[in-house]
């Protein structure tokens, strides 16, 4: 099966987080293309895939091969490598990449400092090109860059078929091999690539909604309440997180505001009135006077 693809791995130098982002149109890219491993790697095996590469170099970067040498190993042994795009980056920022002379053009890749980017099947021979240049300028978390990167391939021409799929994968810088920080992806969309970004976005809400409740859970619940207005206002569609906002604003001194919180989420889905009922003093110390506001109008 010929992917045309293209895809960035990379290594943030300050974080020590791998990832790799990727797009193509085919459906569900991310399950063939995209490989990372905490602590060890990352890898994209893309043009004619064979999604053995992922697994295969990440075993033998954690064995203690540099990425080029993990490659270089597997492509010996493979009687397809003239047709394979496969590039691979481990914990070092140390990059292996490989274009084969028979992917369907445009094809090539550029890396650089602990990144590389490759594209097969491109509308144009500069699309590499662009995205080093925005994963090089981009700011923010390694998570960021690489949507930044794939967003720059878009704005070259992208796939010469279109797109359908993406998908972005960032491993933490040490943990257990199956701890992932982002793990999205867009199986079949007219638009992944704004579809990836969306869910970054929420991604980060629900992040916060996360560490909100560990900090409802030890006590701090003021703390926590600021993490729920933070996650409502990175996701203003998000009815639930809208809900739990409004509870952690009542119990932080502002009912009125909280009790509106409420209500615009219950008028989304009323059934976050039954669950309030439900909630405990535990879960939601604010819940009687939210309850009780609700009842009196």
């Amino acid at each position: 099966m010929r992917h045309g693809t293209y895809s960035i791995v990379a290594r943030d130098a300050v974080s020590g987080e791998l990832g790799v982002a990727v797009q193509s149109h085919w459906f569900s890219v991310g399950s063939i293309v995209s490989w990372a491993r905490s602590g060890v790697g990352a890898v994209a095996t893309q043009s004619v895939a064979e999604p053995a590469y992922g697994p295969d170099a990440l075993d033998r970067m954690a064995a203690g091969d540099a990425a080029p040498e993990a490659l270089q190993q597997l492509l010996e042994h493979d009687d397809n490598a003239r047709v394979r795009q496969v590039a691979c980056v481990d914990a070092a920022g140390r990059v292996g990449v490989h274009t084969g002379p028979d992917c369907i053009g445009f094809a090539s890749h550029v890396s650089g400092h602990g990144y590389s980017c490759q594209a097969n099947m491109m509308a144009a021979d500069t699309v590499p090109t662009a995205m080093a240049a925005a994963f090089e300028a981009g700011e923010g978390d390694l998570a960021e860059r690489l949507v930044a990167a794939l967003e720059a391939a878009e704005a070259e021409g992208g796939d010469v078929r279109g797109r359908q799929s993406a998908a972005l994968l960032v491993v933490p810088a040490q943990g257990e091999g199956w701890r992932t920080r982002v793990d999205l992806r867009v199986e079949d969309h007219a638009d992944p690539v704004p579809e990836l970004r969306r869910l970054l976005v929420l991604q980060r809400a629900y992040d916060l909604a996360g560490e909100a409740d560990e900090l409802m859970g030890s006590g701090d619940l003021t703390a926590a309440g600021e993490l729920y207005r933070r996650a409502a206002a990175l996701a203003p569609g998000s009815d639930e997180l809208l809900f739990w906002a409004g509870l952690a604003r009542a119990h932080g001194g502002d009912l009125d505001g909280g009790v509106d919180a409420v209500r615009r989420a219950a008028s989304v889905n009323p059934d976050w009135l039954v669950l309030l009922d439900r909630l405990s003093e535990e879960f939601a110390p604010a819940g009687a006077a939210v309850r009780a506001a609700l009842a009196a109008g």
